[in-house]
């Protein structure tokens, strides 16, 4: 938990090295098979690697000649423990991962919105493997710390980092819920691919405003449905297949709930409609993906018979 020495006095530092403990005590159960990610991750992370490039599209950690053929066949089996990988690409000492979705589009989507991370203190809530995390470090961050509740991706992380050993880079089994308890702490807070998957978006965005410093940055990416009006689906059991997704905003129904959560400047700066050309199986994510979601018939519907959903992009800020 070296992330703690980064963050200010209005951090409670004390419910949040109990509330890691108690994260970690319940992974240590192992009720839900949840240690096999653990050793993946300490076995990678012998392998440190000499060169770690984030500049680019493609992740690199290590490069081919770094290790010899029989630990890179030993590295790519422990890399496969992970899967499905959602989040890249990535290149680990030569092994390319193609990840389902192809998040080097949506970092290039951000580009315009982001405000100058350099030497500032960064969340990123629901970080997955850690790929965008990996981006914000090429700016030279204080610090990025990772909230992702979900086990099988914080294990992955900590392989990841375990190699690149990013001096920038923290992670915790925690969720967006748990922002109550940095108030104040942070520049800039990433919330991407989340805010539809809460039961109380505006809620969750008052905790998000309260965990952001004055003058802080939210850079805000969901999912959305098109349209003018701002209004929300409200879908049944599932959304293009996905169980927990409650309100899908169109881009003026968003930017209202910024501004009723108490943001300023707030900016719907790039969107766009979802393609399989963004997100697909691929031999590291051989589940269902987007095409399995849309009407066959009709792209412009999702097997629920909902519109099809698109991608927003929002910059807001805390005034301060």
């Amino acid at each position: 938990m070296h992330y703690l020495a980064h963050l200010p006095a209005s951090a409670d530092s004390t419910a949040i090295t109990t509330l890691h403990r108690k994260r970690q005590a319940w992974v240590n159960q192992d009720k839900k098979g949840f240690l096999r990610y653990r050793q993946p991750a300490l076995d990678l992370a012998r392998y440190g690697a000499a060169t770690v490039e984030c500049s680019n599209d493609t992740v690199i950690i290590g490069r081919p000649d770094e290790v010899g053929d029989h630990e890179r066949r030993l590295i790519e089996e422990k890399l496969r423990a992970f899967m499905p990988w959602r989040k890249g690409p990535f290149s680990v000492f030569g092994i390319d991962i193609d990840a389902e979705w192809r998040s080097e589009r949506k970092w290039r989507r951000l580009l315009p919105g982001l405000p100058d991370l350099t030497g500032k203190v960064i969340a990123d809530i629901g970080c997955n493997n850690g790929y965008y995390m990996f981006r914000m470090a090429a700016a030279r961050p204080k610090l990025v710390l990772g909230f992702e509740p979900s086990v099988q991706h914080y294990y992955c992380f900590r392989a990841l980092n375990g190699m690149a050993r990013s001096p920038f880079l923290d992670i915790d089994l925690l969720g967006v819920e748990h922002l109550s308890l940095f108030r104040e702490c942070f520049d800039v807070i990433f919330l991407m691919g989340v805010i539809y998957h809460r039961p109380s978006p505006i809620d969750t965005l008052r905790d998000i405003l309260t965990a952001l410093k004055p003058g802080g940055t939210l850079i805000l990416e969901s999912q959305a449905i098109p349209g003018d009006q701002p209004v929300a689906l409200f879908p049944g059991e599932t959304y293009a297949k996905v169980p927990g997704t409650y309100f899908v905003p169109t881009g003026p129904c968003l930017l209202n709930w910024l501004r009723k959560a108490g943001y300023a400047g707030v900016e719907l700066f790039c969107s766009h409609p979802m393609s399989s050309a963004e997100q697909r199986r691929t031999p590291w994510m051989t589940f269902e993906s987007f095409t399995d979601y849309i009407d066959r018939e009709d792209p412009t519907l999702t097997v629920e018979g909902y519109p099809a959903p698109w991608r927003i992009f929002v910059r807001a800020e805390k005034k301060t």
